[in-house]
């Protein structure tokens, strides 16, 4: 499948239904190291996100993202509306302007999306938050030979990813004040971005 605005817009309606089914994970997942929130959060926000992308037109696939970006910041608190807004923005700037984008495009698009989002964040691998599956997907699509391959080992990579940070003490955000007890707990942010790449797989893989 191209990644163009159909596609895209089919991502986040499946990236929206991914957070309502599973928002119940991670406010557990959440409520183990942070605030509690993050799948009510998430859940909010994209069902906001969607509001607005029916009822209007986009251009093009990087409308689409930024009008879920700023969905997200308005709606969504804590750290996940900022930075998930910031990957978005960022994502969507660089495919503003194209209808159709390649493998090249696509990767470069998250590589973007990721170095935005360690810049809001400050935060690097092994510090437990969803750069940790962010990281090792970008890097397996850099890898692969065409965009079907690329979509499927980012998706294999972020749930590795975000299974990693089972055993790390957090030293980012929340989670952070609890020094060891943070570790034996999943990541609530790895764990949602490793649904934005399930659900990108599903919309745009062939």
């Amino acid at each position: 499948m191209p990644v163009n605005r159909d596609t895209v817009l089919d991502w986040m309606r499946r990236f929206a239904g991914e957070m309502a089914e599973h928002r119940a994970e991670l406010v557990r997942l959440d409520t183990a190291i942070g605030d509690g929130d993050h799948g009510t959060n998430m859940d909010r926000g994209m069902r906001k996100a969607l509001e607005r992308l029916d009822s209007a037109d986009q251009a093009d696939a990087g409308a689409v993202l930024k009008t879920v970006a700023m969905a997200l910041v308005s709606t969504v608190g804590g750290a996940a509306g900022p930075l998930y807004g910031t990957l978005f923005l960022q994502m969507g700037g660089a495919l503003a302007g194209r209808d159709e984008v390649d493998l090249d495009g696509y990767v470069e698009a998250w590589r973007k999306g990721l170095q935005g989002v360690q810049t809001r964040g400050k935060a690097e691998p092994g510090d437990k938050t969803m750069v940790d599956a962010l990281v090792p997907a970008v890097d397996a699509m850099e890898r692969a030979p065409d965009l079907d391959t690329a979509l499927k080992e980012a998706v294999d990579a972020a749930e590795r990813g975000t299974r990693d940070t089972i055993p790390m003490v957090a030293r980012k955000g929340r989670a952070s004040y609890l020094g060891e007890r943070s570790r034996g707990h999943q990541d609530p942010g790895a764990t949602s971005t490793y649904y934005l790449y399930r659900s990108a797989a599903e919309a745009l893989g062939g």
